[in-house]
């Protein structure tokens, strides 16, 4: 739905008896499945159109069938632009996308059912919400693999001879591919040209080595995250580079395996090489500076 569709909003405000416990959850739950936005308690925003009215008018129907009081209007806010509204709808889609990029990176297996979920998300995204075009291209390629055969999974290169090669990875990256950047151009392929892809639309050719994509040479093994599986499958043996690998794993995994003092201080220094930038290239050129600090501090044994 486009934005210039709408160009007033439903308020619904409601009142539901205490008893029995479980019919206010049940309301909650279908205000949510409707995407509406919470303004305060009892008190839900959608756009205007006649699906949401109707939506609206449903779900009155059962507030007032199960012995509550509902009331719907047709409003146009006073003290907040369109705008700002638009933003706060925004908000909540990205946080659900976000929930099912966290889902796709820890279970890849299980893409099936985020791609069910991310269906419903997607119909309740009414504002273009930032993350939308990242799940789908996850779901994308893990769809693409589940119809690969086995014979087709990728061959580990030698990486003693790697010298001058593209590599190429998922659009968007964040932690795993940064750090994973940072360690192939700092002591693997020092002239390694990198080349972001829609993994949808990707064909791959036998010179390219893959990495943090779902048939990659180099990409999450269980447990282990991109950047892991790399540094195990070379020769180096640095532990300041076995501190940063447990640093990325914690960031991307996100199941707390190593909880190291600075991941969170780390973490927060590449959510905001991220946010300030939108090309990959300076993501990868400003989180290798970073990088490059936070192992000479770890050479040092100054953390």
């Amino acid at each position: 739905m486009s934005q210039q569709q709408y160009n007033r909003w439903l308020l619904l405000l409601h009142q539901v008896p205490p008893s029995p416990p479980y019919f206010r959850a049940k309301v909650l739950r279908r205000l949510n499945q409707l995407g509406a936005l919470p303004i305060k308690n009892s008190a839900y925003l959608l756009p205007e159109s006649a699906d949401h009215l109707e939506d609206f008018q449903w779900l009155k129907s059962e507030i007032v069938g199960g012995g509550g009081e509902a009331w719907i209007f047709r409003v146009s806010p006073a003290t907040v632009s369109d705008a700002e509204i638009e933003d706060r709808f925004r908000e909540l889609r990205t946080h659900d996308y976000k929930q099912l990029l966290d889902t796709l990176n820890a279970n890849r297996d299980d893409w099936q059912k985020t791609k069910r979920k991310f269906k419903d998300v997607q119909a309740i995204d009414f504002f273009g919400a930032p993350g939308r075009e990242e799940v789908r291209s996850m779901i994308a390629s893990l769809e693409n693999q589940s119809r690969m055969p086995e014979s087709t999974a990728a061959v580990k290169p030698d990486l003693k001879s790697v010298t001058g090669r593209t590599w190429v990875t998922r659009r968007g990256a964040k932690v795993d591919r940064i750090a994973t950047a940072w360690l192939i151009r700092r002591f693997i392929d020092p002239t390694a040209r990198f080349v972001f892809v829609d993994e949808a639309e990707f064909v791959h050719q036998p010179e390219q080595i893959r990495f943090d994509t779902f048939a990659g040479e180099f990409t999450h093994e269980g447990e282990q995250c991109t950047f892991e599986v790399l540094l195990g499958h070379s020769s180096l043996r640095d532990a300041a580079l076995d501190a940063i690998a447990q640093l990325v794993h914690d960031i991307d995994i996100k199941d707390e395996k190593f909880q190291r003092p600075e991941t969170s201080g780390f973490a927060a220094m590449i959510a905001g090489i991220v946010a300030l930038h939108t090309s990959d290239d300076e993501r990868i050129t400003e989180g290798a500076k970073l990088l490059e600090a936070v192992y000479a501090a770890f050479k040092a044994g100054k953390v």
